[in-house]
């Protein structure tokens, strides 16, 4: 995510994002937050789309360089099915999803 989506597109981009979602699964998910303070619109459609993944029984990776978002997405995280796995670097996120997918 390289812009914010703001309220307006909020509904738009997670839209967007259950598609792809859908059309990928059984595939692991990776969403990169570039801004370097995103909003929660944007940690909103994170939130949303992790809510989905769990339910569809995905595992939803996100990188985020900002600690104070990443304790937000920890603390935000939908904890009843599958937990969010937060990095730092967006290459370490899709590393280790990429490495969930083929042992899977």
């Amino acid at each position: 995510m390289h812009d914010d989506p703001g309220i307006v597109m909020r509904a738009a981009l997670l839209a967007q994002v259950s598609d792809l979602v859908q059309g990928h699964k059984p595939a692991s998910v990776v969403i990169a937050l570039d801004q370097p303070s995103p909003t929660q619109a944007a940690l909103s459609v994170v939130l949303r789309a992790h809510h989905l993944c769990s339910h569809l029984g995905l595992v939803m990776f996100v990188a985020t360089p900002n600690a104070h978002v990443r304790r937000l997405l920890a603390v935000g995280a939908d904890t009843r099915d599958i937990g969010l796995v937060i990095h730092a670097r967006t290459d370490t996120a899709i590393a280790t999803a990429t490495a969930r997918t083929t042992a899977a």
